[in-house]
């Protein structure tokens, strides 16, 4: 079982929400819930981040946004980076899931659905485009590996579906 629990001070929320994720920069690294805890003690404030998956290179990125945005608010910091227990889609929030469908990719289903999906060509994932459900997979990878490529049979538009990682 995954834990979702997160150890984050309350002032530093906002400050770690302004951080972008740098490969869907409409999403904060807290929408994506990589930030697992930030504690401050004698204004350093200690960072423990989870990739989205192992060898993520975006983690770097992430590790100096989290660094800089921190030391703009004064302080300083140490990011740690933490494989266990390991990232899952469930920890994207529901603004996070909300502003991957306005950006224009598909928010990821759940475990057994994503399988349906990726796997059986059932059509449930949802059109960012017209809201159709009538959309097939034309490719297991979109724009990275995270991501599949779909297609909207109804208004013809091609956009992502985040996969189920779990």
């Amino acid at each position: 079982m995954t834990t979702t629990e997160q150890n984050i001070d309350e002032i530093l929320i906002p400050i770690l929400e302004k951080v972008s994720d740098p490969e869907i920069p409409v999403l904060s690294i807290m929408d994506m819930g990589v930030v697992r805890s930030a504690v401050v003690k004698n204004n350093i404030v200690n960072v423990k981040i989870t990739p989205t998956y192992s060898g993520c290179p975006a983690m770097d990125v992430i590790g100096d946004d989290i660094k800089l945005a921190l030391k703009q608010a004064g302080y300083e910091s140490k990011i740690e980076l933490i494989l266990h227990p390991a990232w899952t889609t469930d920890w994207i929030t529901p603004r996070g899931r909300k502003a991957l469908e306005d950006y224009g990719i598909a928010a990821p289903l759940n475990a057994e659905a994503d399988k349906d999906v990726l796997l059986n060509g059932k059509r449930i994932v949802k059109c960012t485009n017209c809201g159709s459900t009538n959309t097939r997979l034309v490719s297991q990878f979109g724009s990275t590996a995270c991501k599949a490529q779909f297609q909207c049979d109804d208004c013809q538009e091609p956009f992502d579906y985040f996969k189920c990682l779990k």
